[in-house]
């Protein structure tokens, strides 16, 4: 087969970028109010605004799959690149799919029947549509990996150093992390304390952490690697290091010179195992309306609330809470942030702060580290707690960490959904049915080619915006889009993974069906979908 045709492949880039430039006019036109997108507007259409931020997804998606295939180069990487674009541009055509029960046609987005027909008709459209994702292709997809035993292509990683990393943390996860993932979902067991310590001493939390303050500062990309790797062992294990990145960008980009020089040393070498409390009974996404109260009283705040879906609460020993300073303001500008280190909790006594109550969340999976919902009342901490020393500055200290966070979630979402695959690639070669294994069937070939490829999309717009956060640009879209596409895919992958197991799936006895109930959580926290959907086409419109 000849090498990816990078030239064809922009061709077909640029077409669809024109048809998503008349698309996006056709929504801005809707939810524009004075020559400018009125966020009333775009809350009653959210049909067409989120319909543009799954073409937008879908497209970085293509673009970034098709500078993969064409710096790695290789017969599988080319078929898989090829199979997206083509995809894609059908997608183009026809409907965007949001979830499996919202398929948005084109038509709703903005895009005439001539805007279509006039693409479809184009030359550098036809070519691919003619021959871009045809049943054979995948076949070939398939049988490739099969060659591969299993293996889906070369990741394109920057460096051999990140390649190092990622055979590290690959056999921690097999020899590990994976062996004890049945035992702590199965008996909702917390991560064993010495399995954090040893991913303290490999230099887990101190990834992205500046060396002057006791990181190795690699990196997003490595952090994205590392993830990925742990999370496709376990999800809890790699969720790990989360609170880790929010608590470390929160204290290196908004804390005093004091504030950084004590928690992020302590952060970087796991002593300090911090939790996120912003989330509250009322107020899951909608933050600037939370009611959690810190009131000054001399050299100390009394902070009063509920809190829930609290992370990590009792074993955590420095919490990053999010309450109202201001009670005049009950907006945005009324939040502070502070910084109050406890004592980990035990079975016997989960949690030893005086004031603070918490009862455990029942969850279907994502264990390991249990759920929380949390009571404060009159939790006395410092002044000096206050992050930054400047009262009203939370949200805005918060909103730094939203691009890292969701790159790191758009890489533990790969994990999972290279779990699902490698389990489903398995079972399909290993299982005997009718005389041959299952992955000769049309059927079940067709799902490992589209699992694969669809994961591999996932990957590069992740990488991606790993590296444009290395280079310090502003990468919330492409942050949200990976986290988007990957939470997505992940879910996809393991719900075609259980098909694959059949019956078997349904047991829990075999792992396809705790991936399952994992990778369900990844369109939800963070940022959920919807709430994705509606930042991407904001930031979209308002460009």
């Amino acid at each position: 087969m000849a090498s990816f045709d990078t030239a064809a492949a922009q061709g077909l880039l640029s077409e669809l970028e024109k048809l998503f430039g008349k698309a996006k006019n056709a929504v801005k036109a809707k939810v524009s109010k004075g020559g400018k997108p009125d966020a009333g507007l775009i809350d009653q259409n959210q049909i067409p605004a989120h319909g543009l931020a799954g073409l937008a997804t879908e497209l970085e998606a293509a673009r970034q799959i098709t500078e993969w295939a064409g710096r790695v180069g290789g017969d599988l990487e080319a078929l898989m690149a090829r199979a997206v674009l083509s995809q894609v541009a059908r997608h183009f055509t026809a409907e965007v799919s949001l979830s499996q029960m919202e398929r948005i046609p084109v038509s709703q987005i903005g895009l005439s029947d001539e805007d279509v027909s006039a693409f479809k008709k184009n030359p550098a459209v036809a070519a691919f549509l003619a021959k871009g994702d045809r049943p054979e292709d995948f076949a070939e997809i398939a049988k490739l990996i099969r060659e591969k035993d299993g293996k889906t292509g070369n990741f394109g990683l920057d460096n051999e150093d990140l390649e190092m990393i990622r055979d590290q943390f690959k056999k921690m996860a097999d020899e590990k992390v994976a062996p004890i993932a049945p035992d702590i979902h199965d008996n909702d067991k917390l991560v064993p304390i010495e399995l954090i310590r040893e991913l303290a001493e490999l230099g887990v939390f101190g990834l992205t952490i500046p060396e002057e303050y006791g990181g190795s500062n690699l990196g997003k990309h490595a952090m994205c690697v590392v993830t990925e790797e742990l999370s496709r062992g376990y999800i809890g294990v790699g969720s790990l290091a989360t609170r880790t990145e929010i608590a470390g960008e929160l204290i290196r980009l908004g804390g005093t010179d004091e504030q950084r020089k004590h928690f992020l040393p302590k952060l970087s070498a796991g002593d300090y195992i911090p939790t996120a409390v912003f989330t509250e009974p009322d107020n899951g996404s909608d933050l600037a309306h939370l009611k959690t109260r810190a009131t000054r009283e001399g050299d100390y705040y009394k902070i009063n609330g509920q809190k829930t879906w609290i992370t990590h609460a009792a074993r955590a020993n420095l919490m990053t809470v999010l309450a109202r300073t201001n009670p005049k303001d009950d907006g945005y500008g009324g939040l502070s942030m502070f910084l109050v280190t406890k004592d980990m909790g035990t079975e016997a006594r989960p949690f030893t702060l005086e004031g603070l109550q918490g009862d455990e969340i029942p969850v279907l999976g994502y264990r390991g580290m249990k759920e929380y919902a949390l009571g404060f009342e009159d939790v006395r901490v410092p002044a000096s707690a206050l992050l930054g020393g400047v009262e009203g500055k939370g949200f805005k200290q918060l909103m730094t960490t939203f691009e890292s966070a969701r790159i790191q979630t758009a890489a533990r979402a790969v994990g999972v959904g290279q779990a699902a695959f490698d389990l489903a690639y398995k079972y399909a070669t290993e299982r005997i049915q009718f005389g041959k294994p299952l992955i000769e069937f049309p059927r079940v070939w067709y799902k490992i080619a589209q699992m694969a490829t669809w994961l591999m999309a996932s990957r590069q717009i992740t990488y991606f915006s790993a590296r444009q956060k290395d280079l310090e640009k502003r990468c919330d879209l492409e942050a949200g889009m990976a986290k988007l596409l990957a939470a997505k895919v992940a879910w996809e992958c393991a719900d075609v993974g259980l098909q694959i197991h059949g019956g078997n799936g349904f047991a829990t006895e075999y792992p396809i069906s705790r991936v399952l109930v994992d990778s369900r959580v990844l369109s939800i926290f963070e940022g959920a979908a919807e709430i994705q959907a509606q930042v991407i086409a904001r930031r979209l419109l308002e460009e």
